[in-house]
């Protein structure tokens, strides 16, 4: 049966096994949020990825009762469609190992932070030792960055485009249950990858951390707003630990940009974790209906 006999449409006349006739009140929502998540793709910055994880979990809630409504239960089982639940279910299952990754390369540099912060206020051993830590952060920076190219790698081709746009003037008319969830799943992929980019310090024009440390070096105005929290600290330890200006005068300025970015990444942490329990529900809900 193709994709199109899953059209999610409602009848107020009469109950059959195909789905509604009208656009679902859901399907519109989901819609909203699609059509919210795709703008401003260009951008990066903390509160602009914190504004789209916010609406990719209300996206993902709408699938979540979109998947529960009787209706689509009984399409599912009724007209035999296994084989997208099995589709569906391995897409959850790619989504959920994506989030995962996305989180522990956020909270491994949280960790590292939060040690190097300590290392600070303590102030033992005077800016020898201060030098040392930043470097091992440095170090672990390495890692993370490593760990997220190979992530993104793997993220490749990890959801097949769906061929519905939503530049389409007859979108919400035509959206089918099977292409809204990929749809759903590519643009979820998309956030995980801009917010992979944001952690290792190049999502904007993917500059590398030394451009960004010549920019403070020969300009004494402050960082442009464009660049992102991991950048700006990333740049500033650089200086600090290669001995390129007074260090006196930077622990203060580090400990503040230390700050600003741990409550970044306390911001994008609950909202990862946020948007993990949703996709869990939505596999369980999945689940049920192929043991129905």
């Amino acid at each position: 049966m193709a994709a199109s006999s899953l059209n999610l449409k409602f009848n107020n006349h009469a109950r059959s096994n195909s789905l509604p006739s009208k656009p679902h009140p859901i399907i519109l929502q989901c819609n909203e949020y699609l059509a919210k998540l795709g703008t401003y793709d260009a951008i990066s910055s903390s509160s602009f990825l914190r504004q789209k994880l916010s609406f990719l979990q209300d996206l993902h809630d709408c699938i979540e009762k979109l998947v529960q409504l009787p209706l689509t239960q009984e399409a599912l089982v009724q007209q035999h469609q296994e084989k997208w639940v099995d589709d569906f279910l391995d897409g959850s299952l790619r989504l959920l190992d994506a989030c995962t990754a996305t989180k522990d390369a956020l909270l491994h540099t949280k960790e590292c932070t939060r040690e190097l912060q300590s290392v600070i206020r303590r102030r033992r051993g005077g800016e020898e030792a201060l030098t040392v830590e930043v470097k091992k952060f440095l170090t672990s920076r390495k890692v993370v960055r490593k760990a997220i190219f190979k992530a993104l790698e793997k993220f490749k081709g990890g959801a097949n485009k769906s061929n519905l746009s939503t530049n389409n003037k007859d979108y919400h008319q035509n959206m089918t249950f099977v292409g809204l969830l990929k749809d759903s799943e590519v643009v979820t992929f998309s956030i995980f990858e801009s917010l992979l980019n944001f952690f290792s310090g190049s999502a904007q024009a993917k500059r590398s951390s030394w451009t960004l440390v010549s920019k403070l070096m020969h300009s004494n105005k402050r960082v442009g707003a464009e660049e992102n929290e991991f950048a700006k600290v990333d740049a500033a330890l650089q200086l600090f630990a290669f001995n390129m200006a007074t260090k006196s005068n930077d622990i203060n300025d580090l400990q503040k940009k230390l700050e600003i970015l741990g409550s970044c990444m306390q911001d994008l942490e609950e909202g990862l974790e946020s948007l993990f329990r949703r996709l869990i529900k939505i596999r369980v809900a999945l689940l049920n209906i192929l043991n129905h």
